[in-house]
Formats: structure tokens, C-alpha cells, sequence
């Protein structure tokens, strides 16, 4: 049971000093208490204590340093509209799959969970939503977050080296509506929740043109390999941006295959053979201006040099 600093804490709706009672708990593994701590806190939100931002942050700490018997349940419970990043993912990077899943129940959270871990490397732990619970071997290392108790850490991936390129003086665009949905769908949140903006081009011919479709007349260029590019897919599609809420590994490895479905026109859920030489046999570019990059961003052309089809991508969200 909490203390009494604490329930004065609780009944004076001080934050602060009930956020260093929270850490107090999770030093000194107190999980029981952190749990009594969390229902004194929701039962005062009946009679208007200010004390939701500190609920959610206890849910939190116990999805992400406690053991499976506690974050289990807190995982379970749902989306948190406030913290870090999902609380699927946010367990998952502590706990491994037999850690946590005798604590998990049946539903959307358990399968997220496990695919989170798959993303991780583990395997064979189960079916998930319409991808195989293994990597594949022409998958990349995904970008993971690193969960802290105040903070996430989430960088990009390294662009490629990059040179000055000559475009077209102009490019055509042609109708793709739904392969073009594909890449502005993994910057949702940047777009819908933060203050972020996406363009998306398709033409016919290379990822020049497509990059000259979207605006630019100068542009520096760099290759990347089916595996830089699908790493740097799955970095956004798990994403926030800089205000947004974010997705997590899973939502970006998932968002990375149906890219690539869509621009292969392939069958979902797909084959992840094919898959892979579909994502090996497109070209892949990364391009910028030149200027400095500040915040997120995701500039991509990809070429399919069979169909004379090529896309470009160019989302960008900074923090103001």
C-alpha cells in the first residue's frame, strides 16, 4: 500500500512530487504499490483531481519495467492516448515473447505484441496480422525505439552519400492514385496530428523524372539498396513525426510490405518471396536539396524499370 506522502500527494493533486514517488516505485521494484498508486490516482479523477496525465504515466512505467505479470495487463488494457509510443511496443522492447505472454490476453494488443517481438527476431511465436512471424532474409534490420522513462529515442536511418544530379526540364505525371496512397499513408501522423506535409509523384520513365515531378529543379541523389530502402519505410510508417502519435516497428514493418504490394500490384496478404524480389528488382533513390535536414523527413524515388513506371515521395515535419 502507498504511503502517506503519497496519498497526501494524490489528494493535493502534486504531480511532481508524485512523479518522484513513481520512481521511487520502479528503483525499488514496488509493483504492487505502483499498482495501489495508479488506482488512488483514478479514483480521485471521480472527484476532479487533475491527476490523468499521472494515471497514464504509471501505466506506462509498468509497461515498461515491470514484469510480465504487471505489464502484461497494462498493455492489454489498450491504446494510451498519452504515452511515449504504444504500449505494445514499448514492453516489447524490454520483455521477450515467453516473458510476457502468459500475462497477455486474447485481442488486437497480444498480436501486436508478438509482432513487435518479431520484428525484434524472435520466431515461430504465433500468427500475426498477414505478415509470417519470422524475418525474412531479404529483410533489413528494422529501426527500433529506444523506451526510457521520460523519453523515447527513435533516429532515422543514415541517408546515403549523395551527389548533384541534372533533372528534366519537366516531367510528366501520370494517374496512380493507389500506389501513391501507399507512401502518404506511412506519414499519416505527420500529416494529420503533427505539422508535416507529403508529396507523392508518379510518371512514366525514371526517378529523375519522378523527382522532377514533385517540384524541384535541383536535386542531389544517392542509391540505396532494397534493404536501406525498406529500413527507411519502416522508420517512417513507425513514426509520429514531431507531435504525432506514434505506430511502432510493427506498424512500420507492415507498412514497408504493403509499399512494396503496391507497387508490385500484388496480392494481399502477400507471398514474402515474392515480395522480396519484388522490392530487389525495384531501383531505389534517396534525394534532398542540399539544405540541412531538420526534424523528419522521407525523400524517396523508386524505379520499376520493367513497367517504365517510377514514384517519388518527399514528407517533411519539424517539431515547430
Amino acid at each position: 500500500m502507498i504511503g502517506l506522502r503519497a496519498a497526501e500527494a494524490v489528494e493535493a493533486s502534486d504531480t511532481d512530487e508524485l512523479l518522484r514517488v513513481i520512481d521511487g516505485c520502479c528503483e525499488s521494484h514496488a509493483w504492487d504499490d505502483l499498482v495501489d498508486l495508479r488506482h488512488r490516482c483514478r479514483e480521485a479523477l471521480s472527484r476532479g483531481k487533475q491527476l490523468w496525465g499521472v494515471e497514464e504515466h504509471i501505466r506506462y512505467r509498468l509497461a515498461l519495467e515491470a514484469p510480465g505479470e504487471y505489464a502484461g495487463p497494462a498493455v492489454e488494457e489498450g491504446a494510451a492516448r498519452f504515452a511515449l509510443g504504444p504500449l505494445a511496443e514499448v514492453t516489447a522492447s524490454r520483455r521477450s515473447w515467453a516473458e510476457i505472454e502468459p500475462h497477455i490476453g486474447p485481442g488486437p494488443e497480444r498480436q501486436t505484441l508478438a509482432a513487435e517481438r518479431v520484428v525484434r527476431g524472435e520466431a515461430g511465436i504465433g500468427p500475426i496480422a498477414d505478415l509470417p512471424d519470422e524475418l525474412q532474409s531479404w529483410e533489413p534490420a528494422y529501426p527500433l525505439a529506444a523506451y526510457k522513462a521520460d523519453k523515447v529515442e527513435a533516429p532515422s536511418p543514415k541517408p546515403p552519400a549523395v551527389e548533384a544530379a541534372d533533372l528534366p526540364d519537366e516531367a510528366q505525371r501520370v494517374g496512380d492514385p493507389e500506389s501513391e496512397a501507399a507512401p502518404a499513408d506511412l506519414v499519416q501522423p505527420w500529416v494529420e496530428q503533427s505539422n508535416g506535409r507529403c508529396d507523392t509523384a508518379t510518371v512514366e520513365g525514371g526517378a529523375l523524372e519522378a523527382v522532377r515531378a514533385l517540384g524541384p529543379t535541383r536535386a542531389r541523389v544517392g542509391e540505396l539498396t532494397a534493404t536501406e530502402a525498406l529500413a527507411w519505410i519502416a522508420w517512417a510508417g513507425a513514426s509520429g513525426g514531431a507531435h504525432g502519435r506514434r505506430r511502432g516497428a510493427a506498424a512500420g514493418r507492415y507498412g514497408a510490405w504493403w509499399l512494396i504490394a503496391a507497387l508490385g500490384d500484388l496480392d494481399w496478404p502477400p507471398d514474402p518471396d515474392e515480395i522480396g524480389r519484388t522490392a530487389q528488382a525495384l531501383a531505389w533513390t534517396w534525394f534532398d536539396d542540399g539544405a540541412p535536414t531538420v526534424g523528419w523527413a522521407l525523400r524517396l524515388a523508386v524505379e520499376d524499370r520493367d513497367s517504365g513506371l517510377a514514384w517519388a515521395v518527399a514528407a517533411l515535419d519539424a517539431a515547430d
